[in-house]
């Protein structure tokens, strides 16, 4: 039996797979919404029992939506009294936070960067881009629905174009198979369902779900979001979200903590995404990894709680597992204007879970300093957002690196700066131009973050200033952020430039092309940056001539954070089903669909797996998710593992072939040479096991677990780097692969094109054991290595069976 969490329920009740298609369309079918809707009106009757339990300090709703399912600050105070007592020292608010969700306080062992923490989350969010593969792992687990609260979102598969209402009727016809799977899967497995239009996971998530002092994992690297409600928001990969919704223990690297202590006001032109833009360039893109990165300082208690969830979410673009802020009036007053005054007046009454203690920042393993009287605006980019310019300095950057001057593109919105704030400070520049006379100079989108903001920016008159001054206004979904849009003005491979208030910006990230060049910035620069249409602008010094020939400057945009009522706009959520109907639900998956495909075990473990493989690739320089499983049409086939395994790695450059596009390899035995998954396919078909080298931090970025099952697929054994981003790494070993990083860089340049390894030790793989790794060139001749692994003893059966699935269905949960 396996040790069960709080809150566990797993049940052995195997899913009835139909044959045809559903019958009761969930998104669309009048049948199917009457059904959902009358489930919702029941549950808006129990609001008055609701209000009742919530006078009990133990019986409040985590949220509106789920009145079964409590705050749980007595437990977390249980558990952090435990903690106290086993580590006797101050704690950082992370420790207070994460040891607190702890599954066995007293017996854990508690060492940072060293032990692996068993945990227990408040909560699960899925996007609907890697939902099909959770729910269809979730499924193959044979679990009978889900034991903590989970909701899916469907924000990921629109497509940006034409503008919010085409693109959103587009979507719903393109993606309509995928969209019924979800809805059904959500409806038979206790999972809340977030329809087409209804926003960006992480802000649905912030409006709705957020509570201070809660553990949320999401299958997103944007999770961290949550630390603007004094939430630990933590990006997984499905295969960990599995787990947590099964209700099992969740593992985790117990993470280190990096101090960031702000002081000052941000004024002028600055905004809170230049504190995170600042910290990106002082740290890097890797300088987060294994850490929680907290905040604090009396420059935090100036800061709106969206303003913080805007640097919570591109924490992420420094490799921290999450970010966190101490609870707030800020963060109480957005509660109250969501109607969640009762999670408020509970976080008050738990004041001591949601504050580091005297004396604990002791306990950083390293502080850095930002004056925010002093900080510039920036901008980052291009092609890593850890590249950063403050403001004065971005035109002699531009012209020293030659990149392009002319701007092609200006974009609002994302789950990262898409608030009521924000909108409301683009307004105001699009009104100073227009009494100014001035015209955009080159295309400008603006999304919005949810149904609730869209209908509020739209009372508040936000939306039409923008179509009025030529903006296309788009879906509350994430679009060109996650390249989702369908840019036909620029010829790929192009050399272009464009600016936005997106968290990331990566080669060909938003449109597919690798000769755009992304820079991310604050919602106001980017305005601004539209009227211009030039990267050596400079808003904060420069004037712009308008149609009369007159001069005319910007004043930096003033905003209020929260609007004085909040308009929920269209009703689009499907609630849960009570457990006896939910198993009446058939979830429909067409055997000839090229969009889904069940899933079927891969094979353990064999001894001498790890011997005479042949190198697939050796990959140089930057290679992120995007790059081993790019996005766009892709998107398409995120519920197919086939179809999807046909862009394993074609956007990856490498190093044995230099004179060659990126995501080509050459087969080690015929000498062909065609793209990365060709073959891969070809030697899967040959029965031929093979490793990929990778560079440094491979696998950053997005928590996609496509770019880990591909490789498993395709009959990859192991990746060996430099190192790797936590999230992938995780997702590899989830998948029975083994990711191994040299024991010194210098290895790495030593791989030659025709070397074959062994990796030896691998069936006798112990935790905090080094392998080796004999490397023989086409001559002949060898050299070893050590390579290290991360797999802790409860982690290496993973390996051993095949998968982490694998392993979970061997335990015969009942």
């Amino acid at each position: 039996m396996f040790s069960a969490c709080r809150g566990c329920l797993m049940q052995n009740s195997m899913l009835r797979f139909s044959r045809s298609f559903w019958p009761n369309r969930p998104v669309f079918s009048s049948s199917w919404s009457k059904r959902i809707e009358r489930k919702r009106h029941g549950l808006r009757r129990l609001a008055t029992v609701a209000s009742s339990l919530a006078r009990h300090p133990d019986r409040i709703p985590m949220s509106k939506f789920e009145n079964d399912s409590f705050l749980p600050y007595s437990h977390l105070n249980d558990s952090l009294r435990q903690v106290r007592r086993k580590l006797n020292r101050p704690l950082t608010l992370s420790e207070k936070i994460l040891y607190s969700h702890l599954c066995d306080p007293l017996n854990q062992d508690i060492e940072p960067g060293k032990s692996f923490l068993n945990l227990t989350p408040d909560r699960v969010a899925i996007h609907d881009a890697n939902a099909s593969m959770a729910l269809l792992q979730f499924i193959n687990a044979g679990f009978d629905r889900t034991a903590l609260p989970t909701t899916i979102h469907t924000d990921h598969l629109t497509m940006a174009e034409k503008g919010a209402s085409e693109d959103l009727a587009a979507a719903k016809i393109r993606h309509e198979e995928v969209f019924e799977f979800l809805a059904s899967a959500s409806a038979r497995y206790n999972i809340g369902f977030w329809k087409p239009g209804s926003g960006i996971i992480h802000t649905i998530l912030f409006e709705n779900y957020t509570f201070p002092g809660g553990l949320l994992v999401g299958t997103d690297s944007h999770t961290p979001n949550a630390a603007g409600m004094a939430m630990l928001g933590i990006g997984v990969g499905g295969s960990d979200a599995v787990d947590a919704m099964a209700g099992m223990p969740w593992e985790l690297p117990c993470p280190k903590v990096l101090g960031v202590r702000l002081t000052g006001r941000l004024n002028g032109w600055a905004s809170s995404k230049d504190i995170i833009c600042k910290l990106a360039g002082l740290v890097s893109v890797g300088g987060g990894k294994g850490k929680i990165v907290e905040f604090f300082g009396p420059g935090v208690e100036k800061l709106g709680a969206t303003s913080m969830a805007t640097i919570g979410n591109m924490s992420a673009e420094i490799g921290a597992t999450s970010c966190l802020f101490p609870y707030s009036d800020s963060m109480s007053q957005y509660l109250k204007a969501t109607n969640r005054s009762d999670i408020a007046d509970a976080a008050s009454k738990n004041l001591n879970l949601l504050a580091a203690d005297e004396g604990s920042a002791l306990y950083y393993e390293d502080v850095v300093e930002i004056n925010l009287d002093e900080l510039e605006p920036h901008i980052n980019g291009p092609y890593t957002p850890d590249l950063a310019h403050p403001l004065s300095k971005l035109g002699q950057a531009v012209r020293e690196n030659s990149w392009p001057e002319n701007l092609a593109a200006s974009l609002v919105g994302s789950c990262t700066n898409s608030s009521y704030e924000d909108l409301m400070k683009v307004s105001g520049l699009l009104e100073q131009a227009d009494r100014a006379g001035l015209k955009l100079k080159i295309p400008f989108f603006v999304s919005t973050g949810s149904e609730q903001i869209r209908a509020t920016a739209e009372d508040a008159g936000f939306l039409e200033k923008m179509r009025k001054a030529g903006a296309v206004v788009l879906s509350s979904s994430c679009g060109p952020c996650v390249g989702q849009w369908h840019r036909t003005d620029v010829p790929k491979g192009e050399a272009n430039s464009i600016i936005s208030s997106f968290n990331r910006n990566f080669t060909g990230r938003h449109d597919g092309n690798p000769g755009t060049h992304s820079f991310v910035t604050s919602p106001e620069l980017a305005t601004a940056f539209a009227f211009s249409g030039s990267l050596s602008f400079n808003p904060a010094t420069d004037s712009i001539t308008n149609a009369n020939g007159e001069l005319f400057k910007f004043q930096h945009p003033k905003a209020d954070e929260l609007p004085l009522v909040f308009n929920k706009g269209e009703p689009l959520y499907q609630a849960p089903l009570p457990f006896a109907e939910a198993q009446q639900v058939d979830v429909v998956i067409n055997p000839s669909s090229d969009r889904l495909q069940k899933l079927e075990p891969f094979e353990a473990w064999k001894n001498g797996n790890s011997l005479d493989l042949p190198i697939l690739l050796k990959v140089k320089g930057k290679c992120t998710t995007d790059h081993i499983s790019p996005a766009g049409p892709w998107y398409d086939y995120r519920g197919h593992l086939d179809n999807i395994s046909n862009n394993l790695l074609t956007s990856a450059t490498n190093a044995f072939l230099p004179d060659h596009m990126p995501g080509m390899a050459k087969h080690a035995v015929t000498g062909e040479i065609d793209a990365t998954p060709v073959i891969a396919r070809a030697y899967k078909n040959a029965g031929i096991r093979y490793c990929i080298i990778g560079h440094d931090n491979y696998g950053e970025g997005s928590s996609r677990e496509v770019a880990a099952l591909e490789p498993r697929y395709l009959g990859a054994v192991a990746i060996i780097a430099n190192g790797f981003a936590r999230i992938h790494e995780m997702n590899l070993k989830k998948q029975g692969l083994l990711p191994l990083t040299f024991a010194g860089p210098e290895a790495w340049g030593k791989i030659k094109d025709g070397d074959r390894v062994d990796i030896l030790g691998v069936e006798n793989i112990k935790q905090g054991e080094a392998l080796t790794l004999v490397v023989t060139s086409k001559d002949g001749s060898r050299w070893e290595t050590k390579v290290n692994h991360t797999f802790s003893e409860g982690q290496i059966p993973w390996l051993m069976k095949g998968s982490a699935l694998n392993h979970v269905r061997s335990l015969k949960v009942l």
